[in-house]
């Protein structure tokens, strides 16, 4: 698993285009919230290691989280051939990350 947010981000057209079960997490290194919901993320991860994980860089001015109308961090979005199918923000245990990735790998 990624430990760091990505500061470059892929276009939300390459985005929208990928195959498969995505989630794209969207926080900032700096960030409490972010840091704490690591473990948790991880652990669920661990049990689905086919879904493609994008760490992204979020603030002022960056496109791909303005594309989703990320408000705050963590906030992962779930995604199935590209279409978003769950969103999570803050998470706060393992179930609720559990729950959304069985939507998109029923693993």
């Amino acid at each position: 698993m990624q430990r760091d947010y990505a500061t470059a981000a892929p276009a939300r057209d390459e985005v929208d285009a990928l195959p498969g079960a995505t989630v794209v997490e969207f926080g900032t290194g700096w960030c409490g919230h972010c840091t704490a919901a690591q473990p948790l993320i991880a652990s669920v991860f661990a049990d689905h290691p086919g879904v493609r994980h994008l760490k992204i860089e979020d603030g002022p001015g960056r496109r791909l989280g303005r594309s989703y109308r990320i408000k705050l961090w963590p906030t992962l979005v779930f995604l199935r051939d590209g279409a978003e199918v769950a969103r999570l923000v803050r998470p706060t245990d393992t179930a609720s990350v559990g729950q959304a990735m069985s939507v998109i790998d029923p693993a």
